[in-house]
């Protein structure tokens, strides 16, 4: 297979000149891994890492837990498209979104226009069991967490298919998805030729 760029060009220089102005918009359920994964993946791209969750909770003084109790989820979601679209506009970043972001029809907008979105997918006990260990998720505060989890995944799953990019989120070491989403990343944005570049 024939390079098109100079040998041996490490996979960041490639992907940080594709990407130019553009910010890495990682999106998918909640445990997908977006905040670890996303912190990873902007230090091997030399780039700024945002959690939008906690800008959200920042710019709001309340966490969100609290904005949903208070506020509700409605306005939970003006909110958020608020935060993404300043941050999008102070790219290039890597952001780390809420699972219900990328549900809706003007924020996935506003991520089209600044960024490149990558959905996480992970499995339903993957997910499960990453999510019991932290107690602070406001739509799994149900009698069946896990049967809200199914449902939140057959509602948002056809949605997250429709990001540039999809990554396995699976029980490796997260520098091992990171590397995937480097690849998948590079495949998205220089081209099929630079498939078997991005592996070595």
């Amino acid at each position: 297979m024939t390079e098109p760029e100079p040998a041996g060009e490490p996979i960041e220089v490639r992907l940080r000149r594709a990407l130019g102005p553009r910010s890495i918009v990682l999106v998918g359920l909640m445990g997908a891994g977006k905040s670890t994964v996303g912190r990873r993946l902007a230090s091997r791209l030399g780039m700024i890492f945002k959690d939008a969750d906690n800008e959200i909770e920042a710019a709001a003084g309340l966490t969100i837990p609290d904005i949903f109790a208070i506020y509700g989820e409605p306005s939970f979601r003006e909110g958020e498209e608020r935060v993404i679209s300043r941050l999008i506009r102070e790219g290039p970043m890597v952001l780390a979104t809420g699972g219900g972001a990328f549900m809706r029809d003007s924020t996935r907008a506003r991520i089209a226009e600044g960024g490149i979105s990558v959905w996480l997918k992970a499995d339903l006990d993957v997910l499960m069991r990453r999510v019991r260990k932290r107690g602070n998720r406001p739509l799994l505060q149900t009698e069946d967490p896990e049967e809200t989890m199914r449902q939140l995944m057959e509602a948002r799953h056809p949605v997250y298919g429709g990001a540039d990019v999809m990554v396995l989120s699976r029980d490796v070491s997260h520098d091992r998805v990171v590397q995937d989403v480097l690849e998948a990343l590079d495949t998205h944005l220089t081209g099929p030729t630079n498939r078997g570049v991005a592996a070595q």
